[in-house]
């Protein structure tokens, strides 16, 4: 049986998932239950998320859609890169991400059931997509200035030809620094809607909108560290969607293509003018190859 929720005005009837939700954080702290919640998230995403490109470094059929054919990456380096990725979940993000909830709920972001309604979880998601891409385009091309690099971005560039797991691999000055793009938006944009424009409660900004965006950019991230490029891969069918084809040059040339998520920053201030000559003269070999 669906359980009713009494908000301001009158009852919202919940479906079982949001029941569950509530359920959840009945008789607990709310602070210890999302931070358990968000932090298993994120692991379970994370790695969840590599297992299918760790599968086709072991299918030669998949070979053919590697970026670096030429590279490989040994058993080594995927358990060096593991053991260092948990060790900085544990340390540096996990607490972080336990004191994601006080710092929500002090700004009025809204955690309890009903869940906002797809209509409104869209623009936000874009709106969050958009802040993280612009904010990561300049901190990260920032952080090849040599000085910052020699220091701490150069710990990311360990792996010339990355894989999933290696989205995280960072120093910690890094992760907190990049990691705002990801965290810092929403709120922004929480605080914002709030403050300023004074809007109706229910476009308050809610718990879930921001777990499924943390879901859409673990999934982001771990695609363009991918070292995988199929014909089925999101840049394929949008043209603007960086994606592996794009960043993967960034790890091999350990310049340009600083961009997360899309393409139009380094296009702007033509720091993709090299990936595309690059991609341009892989193409008329391929044309020669198949002319010869």
């Amino acid at each position: 049986m669906e359980a009713l929720f009494l908000n301001s005005t009158s009852p919202v009837e919940l479906n079982w998932v949001e029941t569950k939700w509530e359920e959840m954080y009945e008789g607990r702290n709310p602070l210890i239950v999302t931070g358990i919640f968000a932090f298993l998230m994120h692991e379970i995403v994370y790695f969840g998320r590599f297992i299918p490109f760790l599968i086709c470094d072991f299918i030669p059929y998949f070979q053919k859609y590697k970026l670096q054919q030429n590279k490989e990456n040994s058993n080594e380096d995927y358990w060096n890169c593991t053991k260092k990725v948990l060790y900085s979940h544990f340390v540096y993000e996990g607490p972080l991400i336990f004191l994601f909830h006080p710092m929500a709920t002090f700004l009025g972001m809204k955690v309890s059931a009903p869940f906002p309604a797809w209509q409104q979880m869209i623009p936000e998601l874009a709106i969050f997509f958009l802040f993280e891409d612009f904010f990561h385009y300049h901190l990260h091309r920032f952080m090849h200035w040599p000085p910052f690099y020699k220091k701490i971005h150069k710990v990311h560039h360990e792996y010339a030809a990355p894989f999933g797991i290696a989205a995280e691999y960072a120093h910690p000055v890094e992760t907190m620094i990049l990691g705002f793009g990801t965290v810092g938006g929403p709120l922004i944009y929480h605080a914002c809607s709030s403050l300023l424009f004074d809007l109706d409660p229910v476009w308050d900004l809610h718990l879930v909108t921001m777990l499924t965006w943390i879901v859409l950019r673990l999934f982001q991230a771990i695609d363009a560290h991918s070292g995988y490029d199929f014909p089925w891969s999101l840049c394929n069918w949008v043209p603007f969607w960086a994606g592996a084809d794009h960043h993967d040059y960034h790890h091999q040339a350990f310049r340009g293509n600083y961009a997360s998520s899309f393409r139009i920053w380094d296009y702007v201030f033509g720091t993709d003018k090299k990936y595309r000559e690059y991609r341009k003269r892989q193409a008329e070999e391929k044309r020669k190859l198949k002319t010869n």
